[in-house]
């Protein structure tokens, strides 16, 4: 069985014995119950994973981990974001949840004008800290060194001008000629890919992505929920690109 995962600031990782405190410590004293002897991963988020050892359980919360082995690994290439306009209800933190943990590495929540859900001004920063509570969380249960990058909410203005800049982008519609397991996919940079919500990407919205260089593809012969549509997409995008 794999080790669990911690995460901890740079400047930790860079001495022979990491104290684990605060909720990471926590976690791993009380809910994950480490004995002293039990491996131990510690990452940072971006890249660099020490491999450790408990050497001491001190109290409920405190750790120290003994380093045995430090590695870095590359940043993913090319990378897979996914635009997600916003699903009702709890719908959203699954999707960031499902979505990290087969390895998308930025997600991008999208105010398109057919959601139901809207982040009000006064609520945003509360929705927008339970999407990267599930990334980070997910990203610990899948093992991941490189975290995903959860951004602020986005106009569609603001995701038109990301796709103008992507190596590729994709608009997932039910009414696509072309499928997504057939488009040429670059070597390097952004894949972006346009995750609708229930109601349907507007008319407007995909003019709008379209003059920016997206291209509408077709996901496969049923219609998914927004919800699970980012994540099935993001599956056929990594293993096309041979990162799976």
């Amino acid at each position: 069985m794999s080790p669990p995962v911690f995460l901890a600031e740079p400047e930790r990782l860079a001495v022979d014995r990491v104290v684990l405190d605060g909720p990471e410590g926590r976690h791993a004293a009380t809910v994950r119950r480490l004995r002293v002897g039990e491996r131990v991963d510690l990452t940072d988020g971006a890249g660099l994973l020490a491999e450790c050892v408990v050497a001491v359980v001190a109290g409920r919360d405190v750790l120290e981990l003994d380093v045995l082995t430090r590695r870095r690994s590359p940043a993913p290439d090319p990378r897979i974001v996914v635009v997600q306009a916003l699903p009702k209800g709890d719908r959203g933190e699954l999707a960031v949840e499902t979505m990290t943990e087969v390895g998308v590495d930025e997600i991008v929540p999208w105010a398109a004008s057919r959601c139901v859900t809207q982040w009000r001004p006064d609520r945003r920063d509360k929705a927008l800290g339970k999407w990267r509570g599930a990334a980070r969380e997910a990203a610990k249960q899948a093992r991941r060194a490189w975290l995903p990058e959860v951004t602020e909410l986005a106009t569609t203005g603001e995701v038109a001008s990301r796709i103008a800049t992507a190596a590729r982008a994709v608009i997932l519609h039910e009414e696509a000629q072309e499928p997504l397991s057939g488009l040429v996919l670059p070597e390097k940079g952004d894949i972006v890919v346009i995750v609708g919500p229930e109601g349907g990407i507007a008319e407007e919205e995909i003019q709008r992505f379209a003059a920016a260089g997206a291209v509408p593809a077709l996901l496969g012969p049923t219609v998914l929920r927004t919800s699970t549509a980012g994540v099935a997409a993001a599956a056929v995008l990594l293993a096309a690109t041979g990162r799976w």
